[in-house]
């Protein structure tokens, strides 16, 4: 474009410019000049995007400098004008205003998550890091009010369909046009079944005004902080939304990208922080939206930009990965319950953080969710006797009511379950079993053990050292001792035996999972 290659120009900027690079995206020019970043809009209309005066121009250059100002408030700075004409632009200059630009502290593209992971990994801590990031920012966001109309049953279905739609018209070949064909049939079925769960979500104040657009490429680390950027401006309709739609954009992403063990540390972190279990009921829905949503976009630029042969064919060999990742989604594997069982000390939630990192489920603790039930800030420490306060008779009975109910609303969704709690009581245990085998899924106990020695040394050191959300003490661990019991003969055959005193084998734990869960009580352990 004509103004985008003479705003190249040092003169024109009233900052020191140390060289430019340019960015196309399907709607936007971004001018780097190594200081600060310059975003203009094209002037396009897609439909569900509209950029073709200079008055919406303006209006979504306002919105985007607002939205993204609560994730990276040092990151957008203003929104600038550009008189003159394309053959000779002028920057915040005077007379007639001919395109807006929205300016922002430019950093070094190396700092994107998407180039960190190609280029080094990302370590699971920083998924820790941007889980409480999002969570909180979700959880500071006020519900929409019932009256509007984005977030219900009839805009959601629009904006699924609407995916199919956008791609076939922009691939003329028909590309996949038979997965396509099946994809949809899914949605519209989903669409169907999830209807009530979809209205219910907007009553409980789950749609929000939410990123929209949160990807791997739109965060950044950089001098230590986790910046979210790049939300959606142009449409309520894709970032008006539930806040399992948003999050959901960066579980598909990880998942494209090989990494699932990193999405299950996220979403496990996200879930732990928020408690929006009742959430993953449409997890899976999104994450075949979100996919189709990425590939839409290479379709639509298969279709906008002239691309030579390997640009083209790479284009549509990502738009293929994305379609075939929504086929794989629509084929969940079947879930597995696993319970812990283990005095404190044992290893139950370290064991558990080893295991999610091989086996893809979802944990629910009952250190968490017990003071979630209380109103008790995750962080605090509880200074009641044992058999008093959070820990009491009936306050112990009430969380494992409320695990028993967190499992079956996961299992029934199709996810596999870790309940992280000590269990120490046949009754306890059996809760768990008997939802097992009541919606006919297998179910493994681990039992977490280690030396009483050992077990003392541990809890006095993570009290010392406040290293755990656990309130366990040396005398909750003596009361425990003395009260437990012991695995019945009929739990035993269930049974895999975690000695963490020996070293905890994941692999052989997996392996003893996915071997033995349409076989189970074939073997008693895997030490």
């Amino acid at each position: 474009m004509l103004l985008i290659e003479n705003l190249q120009n040092p003169t024109l900027f009233d900052h020191p410019v140390s060289g430019f690079e340019v960015i196309e995206t399907h709607i936007s020019w971004v001018l780097l000049t190594g200081q600060y970043v310059y975003k203009i809009k094209k002037s396009v209309n897609f439909g569900f995007l509209d950029f073709s005066t200079l008055e919406k121009r303006h209006f979504y250059c306002d919105e985007e400098l607002r939205l993204n100002r609560r994730l990276a408030p040092g990151l957008y700075l203003d929104v600038v004008t550009i008189h003159g004409s394309e053959e000779h632009p002028e920057v915040n200059g005077k007379g007639v205003v001919i395109e807006y630009a929205v300016r922002m502290q430019q950093f070094p593209q190396s700092a994107q998550l998407d180039r960190i992971l190609e280029k080094h990994g990302l370590d699971k801590f920083v998924m820790d890091d941007l889980a409480g990031k999002v969570a909180n920012f979700h959880l500071s966001l006020d519900s929409l009010e019932q009256g509007s109309r984005y977030g219900d049953f009839s805009h959601v279905g629009q904006a699924v369909l609407d995916n199919y739609e956008h791609i076939r018209t922009s691939l003329h070949d028909q590309i996949s046009a038979p997965l396509l064909n099946k994809l949809e049939d899914w949605s519209k079925q989903q669409l169907e079944e999830l209807a009530e769960v979809i209205q219910q979500r907007k009553a409980q104040g789950f749609v929000r005004e939410c990123h929209g657009d949160m990807h791997l490429r739109n965060i950044a680390l950089w001098d230590g902080d986790i910046i979210i950027f790049d939300c959606i401006e142009f449409n309520k309709n894709f970032y008006h939304i539930d806040v399992m739609s948003d999050i959901s954009f960066l579980v598909m992403d990880l998942e494209a990208r090989g990494q699932e063990p990193l999405a299950q540390r996220f979403l496990n972190s996200y879930l732990e922080v928020t408690g929006d279990y009742e959430g993953l009921k449409l997890l899976c829905f999104y994450k075949v939206y979100r996919a189709l949503v990425r590939a839409k976009v290479d379709a639509l630029r298969t279709g906008q930009e002239e691309f030579g042969t390997k640009e083209y064919d790479q284009t549509v060999e990502d738009f293929l990965q994305y379609v075939k990742l929504a086929e794989r989604y629509i084929h969940p594997a079947a879930p597995c319950l696993l319970i812990n069982h283990g005095l404190s000390g044992s290893g139950k939630s370290f064991g558990t953080r080893l295991l999610l990192e091989k086996y893809p489920a979802i944990q629910i603790r009952s250190d968490v969710e017990r003071k979630r039930l209380f109103y008790v800030a995750k962080e605090s420490t509880s200074t009641a006797a044992v058999k008093e306060g959070i820990y009491s008779s009936d306050a112990s009975h009430r969380t494992y009511g409320r695990l028993v109910d967190l499992a079956d609303c996961l299992l029934s969704a199709g996810y596999s379950v870790v309940v992280d709690a000590a269990n120490l009581k046949s009754q306890q245990r059996q809760q768990f079993i008997e939802l097992a085998r009541l919606i006919n899924i297998p179910y493994f106990i681990l039992n977490f053990k280690a030396s009483e020695e050992t077990l003392r040394k541990r809890v006095k050191e993570r009290a010392q050292h406040g290293s755990d959300i656990s309130d366990a003490t040396l005398e909750v661990l003596e009361n425990q001792i003395a009260g437990y019991e012991p695995l019945l003969h009929d739990e035993r055959q269930f049974t895999i035996e975690v000695d963490t005193e020996k070293g905890i084998d994941i692999e052989r734990i997996v392996d003893h999972i996915y071997k033995n869960r349409g076989n189970r009580g074939t073997r008693h352990c895997c030490e």
